[in-house]
């Protein structure tokens, strides 16, 4: 399975026309995208496939999943800051697809709240799993059982200056044949390109936390 994953950046980013331009040039089964706002809807038009947004509450941009075949995906809540004017709930985008788990997330910037988020994820999925998106993790990410296997390469400049990898794949009970940072394009964000092998020979088994 071949999957894309890119924060469009919201605030006059990519567009669905550049989108489309990385499904015909890298042909993925899955398509994960975070700050997808409205305008992306107009993808199918151009791609075919299917098309599943999830909006946020009190935000104009949410995540999505572009699939070549129809699919299952459910939200996912995640823990998030109850204080006063702090980001509203974030839920992640919970694909299934031959017996693995993909999650689309775009995680919280509090480096406590992210890996929190991260453990919520890993624990209310069972069986073969990759958690991929816009980590808004600082540094390394341990999370039982899974394998940081995203690109070693910067994926965001912070204020076009700060270099950081915040664009990230963790798997588990998977194999992994290829993970690049495409080149960049209209976000601020650079796009990610992962391989996974779903042979269940492949497939290990996986001891409950």
């Amino acid at each position: 399975m071949r999957i894309l994953s890119w924060n469009l950046y919201y605030r006059g980013g990519a567009a669905a026309s550049d989108v489309a331009h990385l499904i015909h040039k890298h042909h993925p089964d899955l398509f994960l995208m975070q700050e997808v706002t409205l305008d992306i809807h107009e993808l199918p038009a151009e791609v075919g496939g299917h098309f599943y947004r999830q909006p946020w509450r009190g935000k104009r941009y949410g995540l999505a999943v572009w699939a070549r075949r129809p699919l299952k995906i459910v939200p996912l809540p995640l823990p998030y800051s109850r204080l006063p004017g702090k980001f509203p709930p974030r839920a992640a985008q919970v694909v299934e697809y031959d017996g693995v788990a993909v999650a689309n997330v775009h995680l919280s910037h509090g480096q406590v709240l992210n890996r929190r988020q991260l453990r919520s994820i890993s624990r209310s999925v069972r069986g073969p799993m990759a958690i991929i998106g816009d980590f808004n993790a600082i540094g390394p990410v341990y999370v039982r059982g899974f394998r940081d296997v995203g690109p070693r390469r910067t994926t965001h400049y912070a204020r076009e200056v700060v270099p950081f990898r915040l664009d990230r794949c963790l798997i588990r009970d998977l194999l992994i044949h290829r993970s690049e940072a495409l080149e960049w394009g209209a976000s601020d964000h650079r796009p990610i390109c992962l391989d996974l092998d779903l042979s269940p020979s492949h497939h290990f088994a996986h001891a409950p936390a």
